[in-house]
């Protein structure tokens, strides 16, 4: 019983994820003045694109995005609610960012978790965590010619990395049940990356000063 409520759980969870990512993807797109494929064509792509690296790298083929009809599927539904209901969508506060911070939290304990699902140890799972959790917003930054949020100074994979070490630690220390693990994972990795946002939390940066003419 309790492996069939964490497999709903987990469903529920990488539905969310790709419903927030194809939000964030098709927002961004659709005020870069792309038209209706391309908007559809980001938000599948930002929405699927962690997580097909994922599944690539623990030999889950064909990867999960592409073989599962309902992730299409989803990314398309968001992309058409978000062109639909647009002028809503844009009275939200920084709208791409938000949709994002919920796709980041989601993707980093999914990424997390299926890793360790297929019997790979906590170092992988932290990896492809991360890498679950940022590849979507990073293909979405190249397609749309902008700087990858995830080299700039925010507090951005660094959320993501504390999200899905929570899920690793949870998992080998077995604290809670893994429901709960995966709950605490994605609040917390949500509420940092928010804060990180509301108060200007950055990561330190490190620039060359040109030199003084006495130097």
């Amino acid at each position: 019983m309790m492996d069939i409520t964490f497999h709903t759980f987990y469903y529920f969870l990488d539905i969310g994820g790709t419903f927030a990512f194809a939000i964030s993807g098709a927002t961004a797109a659709k005020q870069r003045g792309l038209d209706l494929f391309g908007i559809c064509a980001v938000a599948f792509t930002v929405a699927c694109g962690g997580g097909i690296i994922r599944d690539l790298s623990i030999g889950a083929i064909p990867p999960a995005g592409l073989s599962t009809w309902y992730y299409l599927a989803t990314s398309l539904l968001a992309a058409m609610m978000t062109i639909g209901l647009y002028p809503l969508v844009r009275k939200l506060n920084r709208p791409v960012i938000f949709f994002d911070a919920i796709g980041l939290s989601m993707f980093a304990v999914t990424g997390a978790q299926k890793s360790l699902s297929f019997g790979h140890n906590a170092e992988v799972a932290v990896l492809l965590g991360i890498i679950t959790a940022v590849g979507g917003g990073i293909i979405r930054d190249m397609l749309l010619t902008r700087i990858p949020v995830i080299l700039e100074k925010e507090v951005y994979a660094s959320a993501a990395l504390i999200g899905a070490l929570i899920v690793v630690l949870g998992d080998h220390f077995n604290w809670l049940t893994r429901d709960w693990i995966s709950i605490i994972a994605m609040l917390v990795c949500f509420t940092l990356r928010m804060l990180a946002l509301r108060n200007h939390w950055n990561l330190p940066t490190f620039r060359d000063y040109p030199k003084s003419p006495s130097s």
